[in-house]
């Protein structure tokens, strides 16, 4: 039977020697916290002493804390202290659970203008790496697609046909039925104000020019990012975390080609059709809007629609979606492969991913809008 933590001590002139005994352990937290408070008193004034261990039973991670925290005590108070005769187990335990003490150090005064500096720097810099990190990117997937049409036995069709139908197909309901109540808002709030200088007519104008050059394919991009950017994301980061990328590796598979290129191609061709479905939503019901609440009919609001707008209105949203899919792709498969081995790291990529998508699309289109209005496109 294992006996109660104790300890023995025999003093030589300026030296102790103390003999612990019985099991150090958690079961008796109690012994043995009164035999390490007791052992500590005893030493006390010593200025050495030597622990012997060769009389303990048993020892676990608390009595090797509290031996060690012992020795921090009497070390403080100027004494020095030694292990003896421990056993290689209880070595171990003793360097491994050793007693740590952390001082309260007081913050350094700081500037806050400094701080701000250095947040402001540090982000820029943090830009910068993902901006070039981004580029790379694209060169990976740029080489895999160039090498699919190289040899187009690569080519993963059904792979792109299912996404396809995840992205557009399944994704058409919600992001249509958006586009169509920001048509009717659009729309209604137009007429609102325009009836004031008795131009209501003109709000079928400005419905036909803002939903086809920006907010169609901006609310789409946007849909889009969140639905199927996180999507994939939480995909892509899911298979790093069961380290399903890592086996695709080892069996001579690039996961640029077999997961990432698919996606992101994918991508490329749903967004412009995404878009046109969305132009033709937001535009029936500003149509809507304007035949019950603003007493325009439908042949009316249709001949003014021609005349309003011309094939390049309905060109410059198109251009714009697959380069805001190719943004949304890259940025959710760079998120989704950089996810660590945690559902907290999961979680904090989808956010990254879907925030960074929703910036760089909002950012792609003002980039957009600069340019076609310099060519008075």
């Amino acid at each position: 039977m294992v006996s109660e933590p104790a300890f023995s001590s025999e003093r030589n002139q300026d030296e102790l020697r103390v003999t612990l005994t019985g099991a150090w352990t958690i079961a008796g937290s109690k012994s043995i916290e009164d035999a390490a408070r007791a052992l500590v008193a005893e030493a006390r004034g010593m200025s050495q002493a030597v622990l012997d261990l060769s009389q303990v039973e048993r020892m676990d991670t608390a009595g090797a804390w509290l031996i060690g925290r012992c020795r921090a005590q009497l070390e403080a108070a100027g004494a020095s202290i030694e292990y003896a005769q421990a056993k290689p187990e209880y070595e171990i335990l003793l360097k491994e659970a050793a007693f740590r003490s952390f001082s309260d150090e007081k913050p350094r005064p700081r500037s806050l203008l400094i701080d701000v500096l250095a947040d402001v720097g540090g982000n820029v810099i943090s830009f910068g790496k993902n901006m070039l990190s981004g580029v790379a990117f694209l060169g990976e997937v740029i080489a895999s697609m160039a090498k699919s049409i190289v040899r187009p036995t690569r080519f993963r069709g059904t792979s792109v046909i299912f996404h396809i139908e995840t992205f557009a197909f399944r994704g058409l309901p919600i992001i249509a039925l958006i586009n169509f109540l920001v048509g009717c808002i659009v729309a209604q709030q137009s007429i609102f104000q325009l009836q004031k200088f008795g131009a209501a007519t003109f709000a079928v104008d400005l419905i036909g020019i803002l939903v086809l050059r920006e907010l169609a394919v901006l609310l789409t991009s946007i849909m889009v990012a969140g639905r199927s950017g996180s999507a994939i994301t939480a995909e892509l980061g899911s298979m790093k975390m069961r380290e399903e990328i890592d086996a695709l590796r080892v069996m001579g598979l690039d996961p640029i080609d077999v997961l990432v290129m698919p996606r992101i191609l994918a991508l490329v061709i749903s967004l412009p059709l995404l878009t046109f479905l969305s132009d033709m939503s937001a535009i029936f019901g500003g149509l809507l809007v304007a035949w019950f609440y603003g007493g325009i009919s439908p042949e009316v609001f249709m001949a003014r629609l021609q005349s309003a707008i011309a094939m390049n209105t309905f060109l410059v949203g198109m251009i714009k979606a697959p380069f805001m899919a190719l943004v949304i792709g890259m940025i959710a498969a760079m998120e989704g492969l950089a996810t660590q081995g945690s559902a907290e790291s999961l979680g904090r990529q989808v956010t990254s991913s879907v925030v960074k998508s929703i910036f760089m699309v909002i950012l792609v289109d003002g980039l957009f809008a600069m340019f076609f209005a310099s060519i008075a496109y």
